[in-house]
């Protein structure tokens, strides 16, 4: 059975708390969500799900067993149960993979738009340097003239291009397929961010985004009654992925088992900015550390939000800026010399 994705985990966990709400059992949810479900192997997973719950599992146990959702999920509703706080566990990790998805979709759009208008404007390119081109060599020709210089070797260039074409047209097509791979297929798309992921590192844009998914992972674990160190090593599971970042969450949680505040951890230990670790510090003070943390993971999330949208807007203008540049160069390179030798015929 595949791992849910971070929308089905949102959306599992938000069913099974209203259904807990209203007062039924996590079994007899279980066998609803059963019912209802279209897609086969899921259906079959929860059906089994559901008669765990019969023989008397818990459902973090139950989560655990089915190999679908992540460590982090099964921690959580661990600690809801123990706490009887099992409805509350439910809509933290709802909201948290909601953010995590919201982010991931923006991620995605981050990286698909700009490479679909970059194939795009290669397209242009090549055709004007294989098609046009060589149209304006035949108007030359046909007035006796020559085209060289600049012009000449984008001609040159042109017929190079028009020769590896059956080659560029394979590698068009692989380009095209993996754009397709990566808008639908989740799993796919999971690899590829992660492997973007490790190599973009903990800087810039990454790692506001880094801040602001451990800042989720720490307010619901919060929210969940989850202990400080529990929190933390939980939290820092969400970052694997990214050698640097997870240090960071370790090195949080030796500050915390050494006895200092929380606030002050994570400023020592850089995983906050200090404006936000005042802030934490504050809402501890005051007894609202649970709040608080819940409108810094908010904020963390709205400033990543704020950068990826701003690189993105950098990136856009840029691509057709360089595009129009390389167009403009074409065709000057070709119209200045065809305009001189119209000038002396007439």
């Amino acid at each position: 059975m595949r791992q849910l994705n971070y929308k089905e985990i949102a959306s599992f966990c938000q069913e099974i708390a209203w259904l807990v709400h209203s007062g039924v059992r996590v079994g007899d949810g279980l066998h609803l969500l059963a019912e209802e479900e279209k897609e086969t192997v899921w259906k079959d997973c929860l059906i089994s799900m559901a008669e765990q719950a019969d023989e008397g599992l818990p459902l973090s146990e139950i989560v655990k067993n089915s190999g679908c959702f992540p460590v982090y999920v099964q921690g959580i509703l661990n600690v809801g149960e123990t706490t009887g706080r099992l409805e509350e566990s439910l809509l933290a990790i709802k909201k948290y993979y909601e953010g995590r998805e919201y982010m991931n979709n923006r991620v995605r759009s981050a990286l698909l738009y700009p490479s679909i208008l970059l194939l795009l404007m290669l397209v242009v390119i090549v055709v004007l340097l294989t098609q046009v081109l060589p149209i304006f060599q035949s108007v030359f020709a046909s007035l006796g003239g020559k085209m060289g210089g600049l012009a000449g070797g984008l001609l040159t260039l042109g017929v190079v291009i028009n020769k590896a074409m059956p080659f560029l047209c394979v590698l068009m097509a692989v380009v095209v397929a993996f754009v397709i791979a990566f808008s639908v297929s989740n799993g796919f798309r999971e690899k590829m961010l992660g492997a973007w992921k490790k190599k973009a590192g903990d800087k810039g844009v990454m790692r506001k985004m880094n801040d602001a998914s451990f800042a989720q992972a720490i307010s619901m674990g919060l929210s969940s009654g989850l202990p400080l160190e529990e929190t933390m090593e939980l939290a820092a599971e969400v970052l694997n992925d990214i050698p640097q970042a997870k240090e960071r969450c370790l090195n949080c949680k030796e500050e915390l088992l050494s006895g200092i505040p929380l606030a002050d951890a994570l400023k020592k230990a850089d995983v906050f900015p200090p404006a936000m670790c005042r802030l934490l510090s504050l809402g501890m003070q005051s007894g609202n550390g649970d709040a608080v943390m819940v409108e810094i993971a908010d904020r963390l999330t709205e400033e990543a939000d704020v950068a990826l949208a701003a690189r993105v807007e950098k990136v856009e203008p840029t691509l057709v800026l360089i595009t129009s540049i390389l167009v403009g160069i074409i065709l000057l390179s070709v119209m200045l010399p065809l305009m001189n030798i119209m000038e002396a015929i007439g």
